[in-house]
């Protein structure tokens, strides 16, 4: 039958039983199968790590400018890997490194949360933050209870 109608027999479905097979152009078949593909790999994000590099001493504008790049990052479902560099003396104190990575981090909370902890490698201390903010978990603010008379009392004395 394909033949007489100057077509091919497409094997559509090989694995059920039986077959399925198709009378149909195979050079179109095979172009509606490649565009199909194209078009569900154009859909596809590929996510990627984006670095930003700080140093222990930054100014605030500064790092409020690379916090900033960050969330644009983030925003397109970015990786962002934050790496405080360190030179010179300024190995004498990670603390102050750890506190620009963490003050970063936290600036981010709401959008992106870290990976793992930061570590130290060699003279660098990274994090990678991943987009996507902690759901369900949130800070609660302790709010100062009510004071009563037996506490208004005993601040009188």
């Amino acid at each position: 039958m394909a033949e007489e109608a100057g077509l091919d027999l497409v094997e559509i479905v090989p694995g059920s039983v039986p077959p399925v097979c198709k009378i149909i152009n195979y050079g179109k078949f095979r172009y509606d199968q490649t565009k199909r593909e194209k078009e569900s790999k154009r859909s596809q994000h590929q996510v990627k790590v984006k670095e930003i590099k700080v140093k222990p001493n930054i100014d605030q504008h500064d790092l409020e400018t690379k916090i900033r790049h960050a969330r644009e990052f983030i925003s397109k479902n970015n990786k962002v890997k934050v790496t405080c560099v360190f030179r010179g003396r300024e190995m004498m104190h990670p603390e102050i490194g750890d506190k620009v990575v963490q003050k970063f981090c936290e600036e981010l909370e709401d959008v992106a949360m870290p990976e793992s902890p930061p570590k130290m490698l060699g003279r660098m201390l990274g994090v990678v933050l991943a987009p996507g903010a902690k759901t369900g978990v949130k800070k609660k603010k302790e709010t100062p209870k009510p004071s009563g008379p037996t506490e208004a009392a005993e601040n009188r004395s």
